[in-house]
C-alpha cells in the first residue's frame, strides 16, 4: 500500500519560499550593487520627500532587523542611490532616481518569473489566506 505523503508545514514553505526570493532577487539585483532588502530601502524612499531612517526602518520592521536595515541604508548611500538632504534624511539621487527604473526592468522580469504557472486567482488566494493567518496571529483575540 502506498502511503500519500504528509503536506509540509506552511512555515516551512514560507520560510522556503522567503530564502528562494531572496537569493534569486540577490542574484538578479548583485550587477547593480543591490541586494533585496536595499531594494526594498530603495522603494520605501522613493515613495517619500526626505524618508526618515525611522520610517525605513518601521516599514521594513518585518523584512529584517535594524543592523541589517541599516547597512542596506548604508548601502543606497554608498552606492550613490540616496543622498541625506538632512540629517537622518534620506533622498533618491537624481542618478539613483534613473538607475532605479532600469533596476525596475529586471524586477519586473523577475516578479513574472516567480509567478509562472500561477493564475491571478489562485496569487489573490494564496495572499489573502496569508493575510488571514497574520491577522490570526497577530489581530485582536491573539
Amino acid at each position: 500500500m502506498e502511503r500519500t505523503p504528509k503536506p509540509k508545514p506552511i512555515g516551512y514553505l514560507l520560510n522556503r519560499t522567503d530564502e528562494a526570493l531572496t537569493r534569486v532577487m540577490d542574484g538578479t539585483l548583485g550587477e547593480f550593487g543591490l541586494s533585496r532588502l536595499a531594494w526594498q530601502v530603495l522603494n520605501v524612499v522613493a515613495d517619500g520627500e526626505g524618508t526618515t531612517d525611522a520610517e525605513v526602518l518601521t516599514v521594513l520592521s518585518a523584512n529584517a532587523d535594524a543592523p541589517a536595515l541599516i547597512a542596506a541604508v548604508e548601502t543606497t548611500l554608498t552606492g550613490g542611490w540616496t543622498s541625506r538632504p538632512a540629517p537622518d534624511r534620506l533622498a533618491l539621487t537624481p542618478d539613483g532616481a534613473r538607475r532605479l527604473t532600469e533596476v525596475g526592468e529586471q524586477v519586473a522580469a523577475f516578479r513574472t518569473r516567480s509567478v509562472e504557472g500561477i493564475s491571478p486567482e489562485e496569487y489573490g488566494t494564496a495572499v489573502r489566506v496569508l493575510e488571514r493567518m497574520i491577522e490570526n496571529l497577530e489581530g485582536p483575540g491573539a
